[in-house]
C-alpha cells in the first residue's frame, strides 16, 4: 500500500513538470533573435515586400523606398517625403539620400547633408 501511493505522488509530480529547454527557461516554443545572413536575410525579404529596393551601401546594406512626390518642385523640406534638392528645387526619388547632398532646410535654406 505504501509503494502505490508513493508510485502515484512521483506519478503527480511528474506530470506537473515542464520541458526544459536548456537556457533555464522552460518554454521551448522561445525564439532567438535572428542574427548574421538570417537577419539580413530576413530585413532584405521585408524591404522588398513593402516596395523598397535592398541596396548595398559601402560595407552593409539598406532598404531605401521611392518616393511619391519624386521631381516635385519644393521651396523647403517639408514640402517633400524625403529631401528637397538644393541643386534641383525638386523632391528627391529615393529615401533615404546617401552620400553628400546639398539639401533645403524646414526654414527654406540650402545645407550640405551627408549619410555614411
Amino acid at each position: 500500500m505504501r509503494a502505490a501511493i508513493m508510485i502515484m505522488a512521483v506519478g503527480l509530480a511528474l506530470a506537473g513538470c515542464k520541458p526544459f529547454d536548456g537556457l533555464g527557461g522552460s518554454d521551448t516554443s522561445a525564439q532567438l533573435p535572428l542574427v548574421g545572413q538570417e537577419k539580413q536575410d530576413a530585413e532584405k525579404f521585408n524591404c522588398v515586400a513593402k516596395g523598397g529596393t535592398w541596396a548595398q551601401y559601402q560595407s552593409g546594406f539598406l532598404c531605401q523606398h521611392e518616393t511619391r512626390d519624386s521631381g516635385k518642385s519644393c521651396h523647403s523640406a517639408s514640402e517633400c517625403e524625403g529631401a528637397c534638392l538644393a541643386r534641383s528645387g525638386t523632391c528627391a526619388p529615393v529615401t533615404p539620400l546617401l552620400g553628400c547632398n546639398e539639401v533645403i532646410t524646414e526654414a527654406g535654406y540650402p545645407m550640405k547633408t551627408c549619410v555614411n
